[in-house]
């Protein structure tokens, strides 16, 4: 389904409070869109607490889970790319991305269900997606955005001052709270950051980390659901994985990346009639021709250094639970 048909699909459930599940491609190109999604297991899902996920299936478990990285050499091409446009100034942030090999026994089902995650999303013989980080969500006429920005291993020694004091983490912060406050202030009013740069705590296979987050909400009028395809396509792509100024960054993530992104870093969301909750495509396993790879990414600014983005990337390659 193209990317257009889901938005007006979009608008005409949501105006008439009809149930669905929807997903679209960072490149907004193709996606799916589910009517009454819990009546359905084709795509597995569980958005903030709702899940058609069956209970007490036995998936195998697995037990291999190697990381074969991209080169830093391969690293050093892109990272270089991304910061003669941060020279030029066409872009004050930008989420670079990579995807890593893995050699796993596990498979995106038995992943899935173990996931401890508040949005999670498989599709089978595709990806599956385990994210942490809120798209928007829409409750009762306000809409809220919390965009993550910032990751740090918690066993650093004081590692919540650490990554709170960071110069380039908290540029890269204001940066990104800066462009989602301007993304709202086109489909909402009285835009607003109730909550800056607070800590969440998340547990992985490698162990646990920090990330820091903001809130940033809007008012919306009028019957903001039977336009709803057309506020978050309006949003698109996600500001915390593309950057600022979006039309130049996404100029520059194209040459340097060389690669679609496809579903990795778009968004996924459900409608359940009274509310919308959605969340962006991280924390990504995909299968191509048989091989698994992790996509991850991070933010990069003119402060960045480039051996510690490329260990960041590598941080956030891990399983979803804290033992494999």
């Amino acid at each position: 389904m193209t990317a257009n048909e889901i938005k007006e699909r979009m608008n005409l459930s949501g105006g008439r409070r009809e149930p669905f599940l929807f997903g679209v491609d960072f490149e907004l190109t193709k996606g799916f869109f589910i009517p009454s999604p819990l009546q359905q297991q084709d795509i597995l899902f569980e958005v903030g607490g709702v899940t058609n996920v069956p209970e007490n299936k036995n998936v195998p478990r697995g037990g291999v889970f190697e990381r074969h990285p991209v080169s830093r050499e391969e690293y050093e091409r892109k990272f270089n790319v991304v910061r003669q446009g941060l020279m030029r100034g066409d872009s004050f942030l930008l989420n670079l991305t990579v995807a890593t090999a893995l050699e796993t026994d596990w498979t995106l089902e038995g992943i899935f269900y173990r996931a401890r995650s508040p949005y999670r999303l498989l599709v089978p013989d595709e990806f599956v997606c385990f994210s942490p980080e809120i798209f928007v969500r829409i409750k009762d006429g306000v809409i809220s955005s919390f965009p993550m920005k910032g990751t740090i291993d918690a066993r650093v020694p004081d590692a919540e001052r650490v990554i709170l004091e960071d110069y380039k983490e908290r540029a890269e912060h204001y940066t990104i709270v800066d462009l989602i406050r301007n993304d709202l202030n086109r489909v909402a009013e009285r835009v607003r950051v109730p909550r800056f740069r607070y800590i969440d705590r998340l547990g992985t296979s490698n162990g646990e980390i920090l990330q820091v987050s903001s809130e940033v909400a809007g008012d919306l009028t009028g019957d903001c659901f039977s336009r709803l395809g057309d506020i978050v396509f309006g949003l698109l792509p996600a500001g915390s994985i593309s950057g600022a100024p979006k039309p130049s960054t996404l100029n520059i993530i194209a040459c340097a990346e060389k690669e679609p992104r496809g579903y990795y870093t778009g968004v996924f969301g459900y409608f359940d009639g009274e509310g919308f909750d959605s969340a962006v495509m991280i924390r990504f396993i995909e299968q191509r021709d048989g091989k698994f790879y992790f996509r991850s990414g991070g933010g990069i600014t003119i402060n960045s250094d480039r051996e510690a983005e490329y260990k960041e990337v590598l941080e956030k390659v891990y399983l979803p639970f804290c033992d494999n």
